[in-house]
């Protein structure tokens, strides 16, 4: 079985992001908003738009070296309109590696909605961390 962002993130799969580009510094996710991910102006939550650029920020670091996990260390975000979304529709999410150096990568994303306008942009700072190898879950 292929895991998409080739490893299992749970908050990830529960928001139901799914990878669309990874690749050569750059990245790409859709996210179609269920009612629980709304506000009270029934707009998509500031959260999961910031979970969102976290992940295609994270993900466009980790392209280029896929074996590597990242931590984020920073993020600063911007919001600039309402991430709307209307049924049949998705955000799009698209991630950029700016610069990296041995162990970190500086990043920018950016928020689209179902109109291709720009609903919120970020910057942000990875640390690539080796992937501990999977541990048997606890039994007692």
């Amino acid at each position: 079985m292929s895991i998409p962002f080739g490893v299992k993130i749970p908050f990830v799969e529960h928001l139901g992001f799914t990878l669309e580009k990874f690749e050569g510094g750059r990245s790409e996710l859709h996210h179609a908003p269920k009612p629980e991910h709304l506000n009270s102006f029934d707009v998509t939550h500031g959260g999961a738009v910031m979970a969102l650029l976290d992940v295609v920020m994270a993900t466009a670091a980790r392209s280029v070296e896929p074996d590597m996990g990242v931590v984020t260390i920073e993020m600063k975000t911007s919001f600039m309109r309402p991430a709307k979304v209307a049924p049949g529709h998705v955000l799009k999410a698209t991630g950029q590696l700016l610069h990296r150096t041995r162990s970190m990568a500086f990043t920018e994303g950016k928020v689209f909605d179902a109109d291709g306008q720009m609903c919120a942009h970020a910057t942000g700072t990875f640390k690539y961390v080796a992937r501990r190898a999977a541990q048997a879950p606890a039994t007692d």
